[in-house]
């Protein structure tokens, strides 16, 4: 197939035949500078099922787009070396072999988005060295290799939004000021687009720098979306990147126990270096020459702090020079530099570095190489100590002078055994800050004083609902020491429904804006997103809808007319209950009526008949007419009868 390709580009270029155009494609003749003719290619057929290998070779832009197309070959479009626009959009591509994009010296745009890639060939950008935009949108990466980082730095667009992200390289960002220590240039030329958004973020110390760049306002890198959302760890979920603080995430900071080592030729050097951050920082030496030392060592005592030691054993001339310790962690990294100049040799000693002083955690402070058997000469004055030795077996060892600011945590020192005895030195006095010249202006350092408390005291404050109706409202807000025309951004969206937000752009001193097209009867979270360096969390505030007609919901009204009966009825039974256990519990009828009465039982001699036996004297009363008798007088007409009867008295029994 190959070389059917190539008899084909041979006849078109020799134009002993003509070029067709594919059969599912269509093309369009467009006319050069200079009149020359080139082509654009659109292949839309959902039949389609395989690139194709078939048109014409003065094609500049080729579209392959909605197809049946789900793998990209090696050399698919080798025989197009005029090809400056490639879009292969929403196909269901899932495969890019490695050589796919070979000989596209002058491809500048290249469109992948809406397909089902996983793997993207990152060593292929090395053949298209002038390409600007890359759009990997809406496809299934997981993952960005450190590796691919060194190959993105023309790209003035990348689009990496819609995959399955959770991290960047922290190099990433190093590619664009100001993170690659460049400055940053007001209205600087064309600006690098970066899209990441609706990605599962991962919030930690590796995006700590995509943090920072979403808080800054002015920066040759944009983000496509500032609406960029964290997705673990939990509590995190769903915050802007604009809003996210990490706390165990330090920038590293470099500190060295001299900036400048004068040994003798033959001698053994130590040059130590601490750093300081979070996570912990890696240290790598290196020389001005470009070479890396490997005779270094290094331990990290305690989380945060590491420490590194090179040595160098019998130096000579050639090992003068500038060595760099670089600090790196995912915050961030910084670098230290210690000059050494070898007394004796034939290399002139180089010149101390430039911007040591200015490195952040840097310590200049002096230094003293000590050598054996000599005794060495210290000078006050300056941060080299120059030292003498005759045998060219000795050893010196660096060691902070006196005064220096050692490392907030102090590691283990190595000392070359035996330890030499510690030189006599005289103390160098402390050097005390400059005084302001003559005749400066103190006001004006006071009001530069105030104005950097009024910046760090710029907030939104006072922001609150009103005029609410069914399918509108309006915002206010206060600000207190931001510009009347900083850049505002007012976030509305249905109460927990992130997907359906809507962004409105005003200003700070405008003090209100209304929000139009709600839905009535529902209720909306609003937030107002400065851009610029706001005192504390951005504010945010829920609020209601009116229901249909302007009037309270119907939700509304039940639930008022739920309360107005409901109400009265607690009330009610709340009080029987109360009253209920203030009294005490009702009397027992029958205990009450054992407690107040006593019951008595009469007996009463019977008449006596003929023939009745003694025990038949007496009589039982029935307890009801006993009881009565108790109750008469004893000049009752009862009583004296039977007082009288055989003299005999009436018996009470209890």
């Amino acid at each position: 197939m190959r070389w059917a390709v190539l008899a084909q580009v041979a006849l078109c270029c020799l134009g002993t035949v003509r070029c067709f155009c594919p059969a599912q494609c269509t093309c369009t003749p467009n006319s050069r500078d200079g009149g020359s003719v080139s082509s654009s290619v659109v292949c839309n057929d959902p039949d389609m099922a395989d690139i194709p290998i078939n048109v014409p070779v003065d094609t500049v832009k080729l579209r392959v787009e909605k197809t049946g197309v789900r793998r990209v070959p090696s050399e698919a479009f080798y025989y197009l070396p005029d090809l400056r626009y490639l879009w292969i959009t929403y196909n269901a591509v899932s495969a890019l072999d490695p050589g796919a994009f070979y000989n596209l010296k002058l491809l500048h745009e290249l469109r992948l988005d809406g397909n089902q890639i996983s793997v993207f060939p990152w060593d292929a950008l090395r053949e298209m060295p002038s390409l600007r935009t890359l759009d990997l949108h809406n496809n299934r990466l997981a993952a960005l290799p450190a590796e691919a980082v060194a190959l993105l730095p023309g790209l003035t667009y990348l689009d990496l939004s819609s995959n399955r992200l959770g991290t960047l390289p922290s190099d990433l960002m190093d590619l664009w000021p100001p993170f690659n220590g460049s400055p940053v240039r007001k209205g600087a030329g064309q600006k690098v687009i970066l899209g990441l958004q609706d990605n599962p973020w991962i919030c930690d110390c590796r995006l700590s720098k995509i943090i920072a760049l979403s808080k800054m306002t002015d920066c040759p890198v944009v983000l496509m979306d500032l609406f960029v959302t964290c997705s673990v760890p939990e509590n995190l979920a769903g915050v802007l990147l604009q809003r996210v603080e990490l706390e165990q995430c330090v920038k590293p900071t470099v500190m060295t126990s001299a900036t400048q080592l004068t040994s003798p030729l033959g001698s053994n050097l130590l040059l130590r270096c601490d750093a300081t951050g979070l996570p912990t920082p890696s240290l790598l030496w290196a020389k001005s020459d470009g070479t890396y030392p490997n005779n270094t060592v290094q331990e990290s005592p305690v989380d945060g702090v590491r420490w590194s030691i090179m040595s160098l054993l019998g130096i000579l001339g050639r090992d003068a020079g500038n060595y760099s310790c670089s600090a790196k962690n995912y915050a961030g990294n910084a670098q230290a530099t210690i000059s050494v100049a070898v007394a004796g040799g034939d290399v002139t000693p180089p010149p101390p570095p430039l911007g040591t002083s200015a490195e952040p955690g840097t310590s200049g402070g002096p230094a003293v190489s000590t050598a054996l058997p000599s005794t060495p000469s210290v000078t006050s004055a300056s941060t080299t100590i120059n030292t003498t030795l005759v045998p060219t077996t000795a050893a010196a060892v660096t060691t902070p002078a006196p005064g220096s600011s050692p490392p907030t945590t102090a590691p283990p020192r190595l000392t070359t055994p035996p330890p030499p005895p510690p030189p006599a030195e005289t103390k160098s006095p402390t050097p005390r800050p400059p005084k302001p010249p003559p005749g400066s202006d103190s006001r004006k350092l006071a009001a530069d004083e105030t104005s950097k408390k009024t910046d760090a005291s710029r907030a939104l404050r006072g922001l609150k609902v009103v005029e609410e109706g069914p399918d509108s409202a309006v915002l206010l807000w206060t600000t207190q020491g931001l510009a009347r025309d900083a850049a505002l951004t007012v976030v509305c969206s249905p109460y927990g429904d992130q997907d359906a937000k809507r962004t409105l752009e005003t200003t700070a001193g405008s003090g209100k804006v209304l929000l139009e097209g709600l839905a009535p009867g529902l209720r909306y979270s609003v937030c107002l997103v400065g851009r610029g360096p706001t005192q504390g969390k951005d504010p945010c505030l829920d609020f209601y809808t009116l229901g249909e007609g302007g009037g309270p919901s119907l939700l509304l009204v039940a639930s008022w007319v739920a309360c107005a009966v409901a109400l009265p009825l607690i009330g009610l039974l709340l009080y029987k209950i109360v009253a209920l256990s203030c009294s005490g519990p009702p009397p027992d009828a029958e205990q009450l009526e054992k407690e107040s009465y006593v019951g008595f039982e009469t007996i009463s001699m019977k008449q006596r008949g003929p023939g009745a036996r003694a025990s038949e004297l007496w009589a039982r009363r029935a307890p009801n007419d006993s009881e009565r008798m108790m109750l008469c007088s004893r000049s009752s007409l009862d009583s004296q009868t039977t007082y009288k009867s055989e003299s005999s008295r009436s018996e009470y029994l209890c």
